[in-house]
C-alpha cells in the first residue's frame, strides 16, 4: 500500500463497488451476517488513506423482489434511496430464483430455491471501462475480488496505454485474521482493508420495517 500511496498521491478516483462481493468478504473476513456497510464512507477513508480524491461512487447490487423476500427488498430499499440521496449512483438488478438440489446430514436430497445474481459484473466492467474511455479519473477502485472483472480491467490497461493516460486500477477487499478469500483482482493493485478501518464506515442507520428482527435466517 506505501508504494501505491507515493506514486498516485492527488489522483481522482472513481469507486466502483459489488455490493454482494463485499458483504460476502466481509462477512468471511469478520463476521457481519447483513450489509452494514457505508460505501461512501468506505471509499473515502481508502482515498484519504492513500492520498487519493474521491470523485465519484458507484454501487451495484442484486435485490431480492418483494414477492420473493419482502424483508430483504425493503431493506434494500432503504438503503438505496439513502445512498441515492447522498450522490451515490446507484444500479440494481433483481435476483433470479432456481432450485437446485442439496444434500442433508441424512443423505437425503432436497430441492431448495436459490437466489443468482444476473448482470451485476456485466454492469460494472461496463462502467469501469467507459470511465477510462471518458478520463473521469487517474485511478479506478474496485470493491470486489469477481475475477469476471479481470477482462474490464486489461481493456483498461489498453486504452490507458493507447491514451497515454497512465489510469491505474486498484481492488479493494476486507481481509481479516481467518482464513479467506486474501486476493484481489487480477492485474490490478490490492488493498487489503483491515477490520479496524472497516468498523470505522459501518451504517449506523437501521432500515428494517418496524418489529422486524435484522435479517432474519432463510427458511
Amino acid at each position: 500500500m506505501s508504494s501505491l500511496h507515493s506514486q498516485s498521491c492527488g489522483c481522482r478516483v472513481v469507486a466502483f463497488i459489488d455490493g454482494q462481493n463485499l458483504f460476502m468478504a466481509a462477512k468471511e473476513a469478520f463476521g457481519y451476517t447483513y450489509p452494514n456497510y457505508d460505501v461512501q464512507k468506505l471509499a473515502r477513508a481508502i482515498c484519504d488513506q492513500q492520498g487519493w480524491i474521491l470523485a465519484e461512487t458507484r454501487f451495484y447490487t442484486g435485490v431480492p423482489p418483494k414477492e420473493n423476500d419482502p424483508f430483504r427488498h425493503a431493506f434494500w430499499a432503504g438503503k438505496l434511496r439513502h445512498m441515492g440521496r447522498t450522490m451515490i449512483v446507484v444500479f440494481t438488478r433483481p435476483l433470479r430464483y432456481s432450485l437446485v438440489e442439496v444434500r442433508l446430514p441424512d443423505g437425503s436430497v432436497k430441492q431448495v430455491s436459490k437466489a443468482r445474481e444476473k448482470g451485476i459484473d456485466i454492469r460494472i466492467a461496463l462502467d469501469m471501462v467507459r470511465a477510462a474511455r471518458e478520463r473521469r479519473g487517474d485511478i479506478l477502485l474496485v470493491f470486489s475480488q469477481d475475477q469476471d472483472l479481470t477482462e474490464a480491467v486489461e481493456e483498461v490497461k489498453i486504452i490507458s496505454a493507447s491514451s497515454k493516460a497512465n489510469i491505474r486500477v486498484a481492488s479493494a477487499y476486507p481481509s481479516g485474521p481467518a482464513p479467506c478469500n486474501d486476493r484481489g483482482i487480477d492485474k490490478t493493485d490490492w488493498i487489503r482493508i483491515d477490520k479496524k478501518l472497516y468498523d470505522s464506515c459501518i451504517d449506523p442507520t437501521d432500515y428494517r420495517a418496524a418489529d422486524t428482527p435484522l435479517f432474519p435466517p432463510k427458511p
